[in-house]
């Protein structure tokens, strides 16, 4: 349920279309929460007949015209209501950890490299993050939304230096491990 409340989250931002709204998840909620265009297409239209949004007039006709949408107040109101609502954290599902613990039956072949290439990954992305934070947040910026965005880089910044160290460490018990195939 929480495709609907991300886009309801971009579009009290700023108005905006189904294509501007793909390539603003792909520049910033899509960090942590992503969706295909057709995802978000057909949430608009499901947002929009829920009364949440609204196609926005055009000043030109319709046809072949994007259509750029903003939040009726009944929006407003269920994106307030699903930030106050209490909710459990998700269980942890990861791939690698998975195959880690596969690969205590059926052999490490490949895994190595493997998890080598997810530390490169997480290098990259956390350095994406770093650069992001003294672009977006110098230490002038500080409304209570800037607070508040910059905690969520911080979870992303976080959360690639957790990876960062797990991954160095378990590569060093890796190195230990008979490479069994």
């Amino acid at each position: 349920m929480s495709l609907p409340h991300a886009i309801l989250t971009a579009l009290l931002e700023k108005p905006s279309s189904g294509l501007e709204l793909t390539r603003r998840f792909d520049k910033s909620i899509g960090y942590f929460w992503s969706a295909t265009h057709q995802q978000i297409y057909r949430e608009l239209g499901k947002l929009e007949a829920e009364g949440l949004i609204r196609a926005l007039p055009s000043q030109q006709p319709a046809r072949g015209q994007k259509k750029s949408y903003e939040v009726l107040p009944a929006g407003r109101a269920e994106l307030a209501r699903w930030t106050a609502a209490a909710q459990d954290p998700k269980p942890q599902r990861d791939v690698l950890l998975l195959r880690l613990r596969a690969a205590a039956v059926v052999g490490t072949a490949g895994l190595g490299a493997d998890m080598r290439r997810h530390l490169e990954l997480h290098r990259r992305q956390l350095a994406e993050y770093q650069e992001i934070e003294q672009r977006d947040f110098p230490p002038d910026r500080d409304t209570p939304e800037d607070r508040l965005r910059h905690l969520v880089l911080r979870a992303g910044i976080d959360l690639e230096t957790f990876w960062i160290q797990w991954l160095t460490h378990a590569l060093a018990e890796f190195a230990d491990l008979p490479d069994t195939g």
